[in-house]
């Protein structure tokens, strides 16, 4: 396979400094885009939208925390062992995250948004809008681990 090779669109300012797994949803930051490469119109338009989906890089999760195969989720053992496609812990194996986190303000390279898992200094791939046609059509099933995880996060 061919390699990809990407060079980020911004980083995370603010918000927390470590990552705490959980209570995510108390916490605002700032993606702040890069002006060598981008002017405000990048963001024109963006504020009429609630929300959007930030993809970014785990840059701070070292070689030997990358999963390739199956664990328990945080590591705990009540939780049924599930491989790494199965499950979105940071150490994946190319530390790529999303989020779809809520926008609080767009002023020209700097976008507000409240509940983007990521730490200060964590490098932005991508922004996308939250369009309701991309959302999940029909029913979303999951395994009640899942559910369970989730109860603090945000």
């Amino acid at each position: 396979m061919r390699e990809i090779v990407m060079r980020p669109i911004g980083v995370v300012r603010g918000g927390r400094s470590d990552p705490i797994d959980d209570g995510w949803d108390r916490v605002s930051c700032q993606i702040v885009l890069d002006p060598a490469q981008f002017s405000a119109e990048a963001t024109a338009g963006l504020a009429d939208f609630s929300h959007v989906e930030v993809i970014y890089f785990f840059n701070r999760v070292p070689d030997d925390e990358i999963q390739k195969g199956a664990r328990h989720p945080r590591g705990r053992k009540d939780w049924p062992k599930v491989g790494i496609f199965a499950q979105r812990g940071k150490g994946r194996p190319n530390r790529v995250g999303i989020t779809a986190c809520r926008i609080l303000s767009v002023d020209g390279l700097k976008i507000s948004v409240q509940s983007l898992d990521a730490i200060d200094g964590t490098p932005v791939l991508d922004i996308k809008p939250v369009m309701t046609g991309f959302l999940p059509h029909g029913t979303i099933r999951e395994p009640d681990w899942a559910r369970e995880i989730m109860k603090q996060y945000w």
